[in-house]
């Protein structure tokens, strides 16, 4: 069995969008599931009640009714609310995506110090490199995470 690479230092603390938390709960086997499984073990997910409030107000929307359960949904978030880094909420000071409402986050990892932002979402992900500030998908991770590709 090939044992797991340590985290890079650069993984410490994590930004997370709602789309790949929410992939995650959808897809146990999906790439989001397994980089948050490895997240949860090595890392700190950072939260501010926003991106948070984002996350538990789209968890709750009928269209998932039928892949999750009421009772998995409030696990999900007590699992995710309780192993967070919570910083607080603070109005972004600069527009950087087309999406004003994606701002929250890149917002949050600039002051929580995170060097990944971890997204499915175009509007980020067009952004990636943000200064110091490296935004991904959840298979992009997986691979930097791994090695993969490395030389």
């Amino acid at each position: 069995m090939k044992a797991e690479r340590t985290l890079p230092a650069c993984y410490a603390q994590v930004v997370v969008d709602t789309n790949v938390l929410i992939s995650a709960a959808l897809s146990p086997d999906g790439a989001p599931a397994r980089l948050l499984r490895r997240l949860h073990r090595e890392s700190r997910l950072v939260f501010a009640p926003a991106t948070f409030a984002e996350l538990e107000t789209r968890l709750w929307k009928p269209k998932f009714d039928s892949w999750l359960s009421i009772e998995e949904r409030q696990q999900y978030l007590r699992i995710y609310s309780s192993i967070a880094n919570w910083l607080d909420d603070a109005a972004a000071r600069q527009q950087w995506s087309r999406d004003r409402n994606d701002d929250m986050f890149i917002d949050l990892a600039r002051r929580a110090g995170a060097s990944r932002l971890i997204s499915g979402d175009d509007d980020l992900l067009c952004l990636d490199p943000l200064g110091d500030l490296r935004i991904l998908t959840p298979r992009a991770a997986l691979d930097e995470i791994t090695g993969a590709g490395a030389p």
